[in-house]
């Protein structure tokens, strides 16, 4: 395995060069706390950008093995550090630089919705990260010391920022990961209870456009639960809560125009997220 210092001598030695000679960056690269594997090189500029796959060890990733010691908490451990990447890469990363999609960093598109994902990895052998990136060209020739900058500034510096557990507000990532838990466990009682979906009280349902998955900010009325439907669920950290259940079989929802049908009718299709 070569180390850091062979790649910034290799992205020297090809600068200027055709952009197939990118493809020497193939294979695994030892840095300081994270190896990076480089496992495919884009044929050129304004292709689908080349996949960089980085792989933190669980003593430097530093994770509590509490976090992720279930699989609804590991999967929303590996939410919560899909979004810190997404979050931090625009303010790491220079971004454009050169010719077609050269100097991009990016990962998964994702909303609101918290699912098993690939493009981060997290078990007891550390933390696993996919991320795309644009080798930077002037039209068809290597920008080596762009390259360079990318990959051996920016990139560490998105390792030590979003999938260092020291780097996060540790609150926040107990937070996201307990909501995730708690969701998962309201999901697994609607059985039990003889029931198919559930809306909490005070739930905001209406989105912020046709285009987003946000709650709408402003004018948004609060779900409140009819009693006849009204039923109270556990949640194992954030304890109990009220809302309304929809029995199995046969429920009609009836109203007028623009009174909300189609906004509940929504949430309860994204409810199994």
């Amino acid at each position: 395995m070569h180390d850091q210092r062979g790649l910034t001598s290799l992205l020297r030695r090809i600068d200027g060069a055709g952009y197939g000679a990118y493809k020497r960056l193939r294979g695994a690269w030892r840095f300081p706390g994270f190896t990076l594997y480089v496992e495919h090189v884009q044929g050129d500029p304004f292709a689908a950008p080349s996949r960089l796959r980085v792989q933190v060890p669980g003593e430097v990733a530093g994770f509590p093995r509490d976090l992720f010691r279930t699989r609804a908490r590991r999967v929303a451990l590996e939410d919560f550090l899909v979004r810190a990447l997404a979050r931090e890469i625009p303010k790491v990363t220079k971004g454009k630089r050169g010719s077609g999609r050269s100097g991009e960093f990016s990962t998964v598109d994702f909303g609101q919705c918290v699912l098993p994902r690939t493009a981060v990895r997290v078990s007891e052998e550390g933390v696993e990260a996919i991320l795309s990136a644009g080798l930077p060209a002037a039209g068809r020739r290597v920008l080596g010391r762009e390259a360079e900058a990318m990959l051996l500034s920016e990139l560490p510096e998105l390792v030590r920022r979003a999938l260092l557990y020291k780097s996060l507000d540790p609150q926040a990532v107990k937070r996201h990961v307990e909501c995730g838990e708690d969701a998962e466990a309201l999901r697994g009682q609607l059985a039990e209870h003889g029931l198919v979906a559930f809306v909490a009280e005070g739930a905001v349902l209406p989105r912020a456009s046709g285009v987003s998955d946000r709650p709408l900010r402003q004018g948004a009325v609060p779900f409140t639960p009819p009693e006849s439907l009204a039923v109270t669920l556990e949640r194992p950290n954030a304890g109990p809560i009220r809302g309304m259940g929809i029995p199995e079989g046969v429920t009609l929802i009836v109203g007028g125009g623009y009174h909300g049908k189609s906004t509940l009718l929504s949430a309860l299709a994204q409810g199994v997220y």
